[in-house]
């Protein structure tokens, strides 16, 4: 019964600890805006599923931004009657439902399957964990919808001991790689990862931090609720530089197509679809001579996908080369059999591939194509960051996509591998 009663006035007092601050955990109005647009393009009256909402800071801005229909949905009734309060204050009453569940548990009338465009969740899905959120989460969406989930990750490969043993005993955290990795075993492919400022954490830390100077520390649980957190704060201060907030889009991936990397029994079919896609045999030929440099070759990042009766349908190829002396990959070539073209093979394997790239730990790759067509993966001008290539091409068709927006995006020429003859 004592250790019932603890626990319960520890919660309470965390709780109480939290009560109407503007946010709970790391994050701001211009990332979410950013993350926003990342997982659109959206229905005019996207359906948004809200989880683990606080006092709906986010789904506020959703609602009166994106015209949104959002169901905010928490444990914690008092973070709900500050929502309803926040909505009904700013007009967007007819906009926001709020609803008492469980995260891990969504079931019922209020969560059937497919019924959401865009499932957000900032700083949340630990409470059930990543992975979990990722597998269980996606049969909610309606065809092309979309996952936004914010995850504490390290960001170092070799965080301090005090760092270490801080997170191992409040959630064990995974690289920005690893993470990538449980997405795509969840079931999912990665649209955009997001690195969150520091400012955002400041923005949840600062009146956190001000909140614990003027608790009542005699309160039942509030000296157990008052030392976690200034641990907490003492831990971000100490080590921030070693783990922050990722926000993935994350998107269900193609049922359809079977992608994976190519194998030895590959090679004659994936010369075949190849040949097939393009006027001549010169990206055929490409891909042989690729293969052969071991110095550009990563068999890892040579994908394929699968029809349905196991053939190669279609192909995507990223080989290494360099941006000035910096590490970087090419996309090229990328071919669909005409057999599968129109039908997702193409943007299939061009996503595994992508995810693959993410999961190396690679910052940045840069395409020549058809800017109608890469910009679904994100990709925009190599311009914007200072990349032009060694020939000339329309300014628009040069694109780059930064995969892990961590670490500086190089400035300079690109330089590619001896078999493109560039």
């Amino acid at each position: 019964m004592t250790d019932h009663i603890d626990v319960a006035s520890r919660t309470e007092a965390f709780f109480t600890l939290h009560h109407r601050l503007p946010r709970q955990s790391p994050g701001s109005d211009a990332t979410t805006r950013r993350l926003l647009a990342s997982a659109g393009p959206l229905p005019d009256r996207p359906r948004v599923l809200d989880l683990g909402c606080g006092p709906g800071r986010a789904a506020l801005l959703l609602a009166a931004e994106a015209g949104a229909e959002v169901t905010a949905v928490d444990l914690h009734q008092p973070f709900l009657d500050e929502v309803d309060e926040a909505a009904k204050a700013r007009g967007l009453g007819d906009r926001i439902r709020t609803v008492r569940a469980d995260m891990g548990d969504l079931t019922g009338p209020d969560f059937a399957p497919g019924s959401f465009d865009l499932i957000w969740a900032e700083g949340s899905a630990y409470c059930i964990g990543f992975a979990t959120a990722v597998r269980e989460w996606q049969r909610l969406l309606a065809p092309g919808g979309a996952l936004m989930i914010s995850e504490c990750v390290w960001t170092t490969d070799a965080p301090s001991a005090g760092a270490r043993d801080f997170w191992d005993r409040n959630g064990s955290l995974r690289t920005l790689p690893e993470t990538t990795a449980a997405a795509v075993v969840a079931g999912c492919t990665v649209s955009a990862v997001l690195l969150q400022p520091d400012s955002d954490w400041d923005t949840y830390y600062v009146p956190l931090a001000e909140r614990v100077e003027s608790a009542d520390p005699t309160a039942p649980g509030m000296a157990w609720a008052l030392a976690a957190t200034r641990e907490e704060l003492a831990v971000r201060r100490a080590y921030g530089a070693e783990y922050g907030y990722a926000a993935y889009v994350l998107r269900p991936a193609d049922p359809r197509w079977t992608t994976r990397p190519e194998t030895v029994a590959d090679r004659e079919a994936v010369h075949a679809v190849n040949s097939a896609a393009f006027p001549t045999r010169e990206e055929a030929d490409l891909v042989d001579a690729l293969r052969a440099d071991a110095e550009t070759w990563l068999p890892e990042l040579s994908y394929v996908a699968e029809a349905p009766d196991g053939s190669v349908a279609a192909y995507a190829l990223l080989t290494r080369c360099r941006i000035g002396d910096a590490p970087a990959l090419a996309l090229a070539p990328v071919a669909t059999s005409p057999a599968h073209q129109r039908q997702g093979a193409g943007q299939a394997v061009v996503r595994a591939a992508l995810d693959a790239a993410r999961v190396r730990g690679e910052a940045l790759v840069v395409v020549l194509g058809d800017p109608g067509y890469y910009a679904r993966f994100g990709c925009v001008p190599a311009s914007r960051y200072g990349i032009r290539p060694g020939f000339e091409v329309p300014d628009e068709a040069m694109m780059a996509l930064v995969l892990d927006d961590s670490v500086p995006v190089p400035v300079g020429m690109i330089r590619y591998p001896a078999a493109f003859g560039v």
